[in-house]
């Protein structure tokens, strides 16, 4: 039995009136980043509703108290503000677009973007809207299998997901004494989720802090450092640091059957 099927997700998307397009494996990742959220007072945003379905959707698995913003590049879309729905048409490549969109609706929760999953599309829209999540909220871009699609123009290096796997670097640039990246995605994101087909970004500036050695009043036994204990590199590490470094390079070569 598909057990996708079982999911509440699911559920509400099966009695949806309206016709939506999604993939099996992504309800089970619904439910495990958007459980949480249910029933409670949140902004949702949706990029890319088309036929409307997946509003309903949303309506239904978050509940009453959930604000619920459709952003479409299609007009027709406005039809689904009688049924209590905030549409915004506009083109999620446009950088002034989400500024005016911001001014309106202000910070929001959460946002999905399953619009156009081209690469200026998803890398624009993450650019422009992780700054405006709350804390606690998320990004979730779905169908990132675009980025190995030739039609997409990818594989490439500005890929969508070649875009995250730098933001990872970004990340760890908060540890000391590591390469600097100035990209600001570290003051927002404190993680990034991998899934297949999804990628989902965690903002929470609180928690983005500038890394530090933590050593608590406990009484050291003066252990000794054994990482190296049975290498060449024990014996000489503290004789030259230009020979260590060589010596790792030539370690690095042999991990690279790895990857």
């Amino acid at each position: 039995m598909n057990s996708f099927k079982l999911t509440d997700i699911f559920k509400a998307y099966s009695k949806s009136p309206y016709r939506s397009i999604k993939h099996s494996s992504y309800f089970h990742t619904y439910s495990e980043l958007l459980e949480s959220y249910r029933n409670k007072k949140i902004t949702f945003v949706e990029i890319g509703v088309l036929d409307g379905g997946s509003l309903f959707m949303w309506r239904k698995f978050f509940g009453p108290k959930a604000r619920i913003i459709g952003i479409e590049f299609n007009p027709n879309a406005k039809r689904w503000e009688k049924d209590g729905f905030e549409i915004y048409i506009g083109s999620q490549s446009d950088t002034k677009f989400w500024d005016s969109f911001f001014k309106k609706v202000g910070s929001v929760d959460i946002i999905l973007d399953d619009g156009g999953h081209t690469n200026e599309q998803q890398i624009v829209t993450a650019h422009k809207t992780i700054p405006h999540i709350k804390d606690g909220g998320l990004l979730i871009v779905e169908d990132t299998h675009t980025s190995y699609m030739t039609r997409f123009g990818n594989p490439s290096d500005v890929s969508f997901i070649s875009w995250t796997k730098g933001l990872i670097d970004n990340i760890n640039s908060r540890f000391p004494n590591i390469h600097r990246s100035n990209l600001i995605y570290k003051n927002y994101v404190h993680s990034i989720r991998f899934f297949e087909s999804i990628v989902c970004f965690y903002v929470d500036r609180t928690k983005c802090l500038e890394n530090s050695s933590v050593i608590n009043k406990g009484i050291s036994v003066g252990a000794r450092d054994y990482r190296h204990k049975g290498t060449s590199l024990e014996k000489i590490r503290m004789k030259s640091r230009w020979i260590s470094w060589i010596y790792l390079k030539i370690k690095e070569q042999k991990l690279r059957k790895y990857f």
